[in-house]
């Protein structure tokens, strides 16, 4: 899929959120990579595998402290997610959750919360 189709399938991922959760995010950047850099893979998960990640102080851990920081930053990995679509429609999918898995990242939840929210 061309960058500039798979960037709108996340700007419509982020466009999508709730109203109330859209004006919390500050200080948050949301940037495409065709893939995670190489030293990312590990034993539990190797580079192809890794869709999205989350790099910042999450929400609910931000103090009085917190300002003059740089953003946070959501990265999302084109090509694994394009890897294990089979269909635009499915990227498409896959982008908004990805997207919505960060979000909730962003916000302080675990993988373990997520995983349970996402079954």
């Amino acid at each position: 899929m061309e960058r500039e189709k798979f960037e709108k399938l996340v700007e419509e991922a982020l466009a999508g959120l709730p109203r109330r959760f859209k004006k919390l995010l500050h200080n948050l950047a949301v940037i495409i990579e065709d893939r995670p850099p190489r030293e990312m893979s590990s034993r539990r998960t190797s580079s192809s595998s890794l869709l999205g990640l989350y790099h910042g102080v999450p929400f609910k851990h931000r103090g009085s402290y917190y300002g003059n920081v740089p953003p946070d930053v959501i990265v999302i990995y084109q090509k694994p997610i394009e890897m294990i679509s089979s269909s635009d429609d499915e990227i498409r999918e896959r982008v908004r959750d990805v997207v919505l898995h960060e979000i909730g990242h962003y916000f302080g939840l675990s993988e373990e919360e997520l995983r349970k929210i996402e079954d």
